[in-house]
């Protein structure tokens, strides 16, 4: 693989979003408010994690379809010697007899409330009461519904009503309406006075429990209070002077070192042949997505694929959203996250004392080894990055489920193989395997290609929400911290 500069040349008047230089940090973030938040606690001296879990309080106010204390928190940070793999995801409750894909049998304990206290403790340098600031002004302030956020809601107004969070006003408010969540803005102030982890006991673990025991579900007290937030080191894969560091089990983030180290192995050719074999090689690991928990040794498995036909074997699911924070501070602290309630809404089972809906993360148990038990924790879609080369270090994540793994896999391979620079690697048109298909954004410039080496292409409108939304930031050799934001969704970067 070679190497090119991560920056752009002249960003100015052009389409493609340029790499901005900070002096205290750089932040890119899943929406413009989270953003905002973050570059205040770096001007106020936090650290590259304050600023991270200041700029994810934002998105739990205001994107709760996405995300929320409900839900769960991955994360990758990186030091400047190593990189820690933060696992803010729990398990299925221990006296679960039944697990569904909606509902209250549907929740794993939620992992974000206690990384965030893990993190803090490790790296944060701010106080909560500054860190959590911004989202509780908006949460009591109210935000403003927008138009897509009201169509999400009525598309799944059912599912919410049939979960118990009929009586949640979001249900009734129109695109333009502000949504006021004191409840919310209430339990933000008991991190400020407790910190995150009093969210696994005393009366937010009661009216959880509550919630949950009122639908049929079976997560209790004890399931909360056992909660433990793992931290220890990041999967590296080594190509050349590149290191990829990838989240360990139980994400799958495994699945895209298993597919560029096998990537590097193949040679390089042509963008058509180098697309062609990225679609076969996200195809090929995702076979082993149940088998995620295995974590290193499946950086050995040698994928077979035809390097001249398609095999149309499928494998990646239709799973969407999700939102991502990048930060890093002028101290070198790197940090690549993603926060998630998985579904729109997650569970859609709304804890009404606190104002949050909870995850349906059990929904991602499928067979074999990740097979639904109680107690265990299933295979998780959350997979940030980092980057590691002589050039400096660089953190990637992108919303998308499934196809996290396959849009990093081509903005990777498009700046260390073909060498385009970090924006225009960025904007540049995508594909996603789904199902049996290839979606390719109108205008991919192997879309012929791929067609005519048997790829089932189904053109689609640039932008699609299955394309992802990358958020990138890091830091250069001579120290200077940088950002970049996708054009897509409403991804926004910011420097301090």
């Amino acid at each position: 693989m070679q190497y090119t500069n991560w920056r752009i040349a002249d960003g100015y008047s052009s389409a493609v979003r340029p790499v901005l230089m900070g002096d205290v940090g750089a932040v890119s973030a899943a929406h413009p408010l989270a953003v905002a938040a973050a570059q205040d606690m770096l001007l106020r001296g936090g650290s590259a994690v304050d600023a991270t879990i200041a700029a994810q309080a934002v998105l739990c106010v205001i994107m709760p379809d996405a995300c929320g204390i409900g839900g769960d928190l991955f994360a990758l940070v990186d030091d400047g010697i190593g990189t820690s793999a933060i696992s803010g995801a729990g398990a299925a409750p221990r006296h679960g007899t039944v697990c569904s894909d909606d509902g209250a049998n549907s929740i794993t304990v939620p992992g974000l409330a206690g990384a965030w206290a893990s993190m803090h403790a490790r790296w944060g340098t701010l106080l909560f009461s500054d860190i959590l600031a911004r989202a509780i002004h908006l949460a009591e302030g109210g935000v403003m519904v927008s138009a897509s956020m009201a169509q999400t809601v009525h598309t799944h107004a059912e599912r919410l009503r049939a979960n118990g969070a009929a009586s949640w006003s979001l249900l009734n408010l129109p695109a333009g309406a502000r949504f006021v969540q004191k409840e919310l803005a209430a339990l933000l102030r008991l991190f400020v006075q407790h910190g995150p982890q009093c969210f696994y006991e005393g009366d937010v673990a009661t009216h959880i429990v509550r919630a949950v025991k009122a639908q049929g579900g079976a997560l209790d007290a004890q399931d909360l209070a056992a909660h433990v937030t793992e931290v220890g080191p990041a999967l590296s894969v080594e190509l050349g002077e590149l290191s990829v560091m990838v989240q360990p089990p139980p994400t799958q983030g495994v699945l895209l070192g298993m597919a560029l180290r096998n990537f590097s192995r193949m040679g390089q050719g042509s963008a058509v042949l180098s697309d062609h074999l990225a679609v076969e090689l996200t195809e090929a690991s995702f076979a082993y997505r149940d088998r995620a928990g295995e974590g290193e040794a499946l950086l050995d498995v040698a994928l077979q694929v035809d390097p001249a036909q398609a095999s149309r074997r499928g494998g990646p699911r239709a799973y969407l959203h999700t939102a991502g924070v990048s930060v890093t501070d002028r101290n070198g602290l790197v940090v690549s996250s993603l926060v998630s309630v998985f579904d729109d809404f997650g569970s859609c089972l709304l804890v009404p004392e606190l104002g949050i809906t909870l995850n349906n993360r059990a929904g991602g148990f499928t067979q074999g080894a990740n097979a639904w038990r109680p107690g265990a924790r299933p295979v998780h879609t959350l997979a940030p990055a980092l980057l590691r080369s002589p050039q400096g270090r660089m953190a990637l994540a992108t919303p998308g489920a499934d196809g996290q793994v396959q849009t990093l896999l081509q903005l990777i391979i498009r700046m260390q193989c073909h060498g385009e620079d970090l924006a225009t690697a960025v904007a540049a048109p995508r594909w996603r395997s789904q199902g049996k298909r290839l979606l390719m954004e109108e205008g991919h410039p192997s879309q012929a290609g791929l067609a005519a080496m048997g790829h089932d292409v189904l053109p689609t409108t640039p932008g699609a929400t299955c394309f992802g939304a990358v958020v990138c930031t890091g830091i250069d050799t001579a120290g200077s911290p940088f950002a970049v934001a996708d054009w897509r969704r409403n991804t926004w970067a910011g420097v301090a």
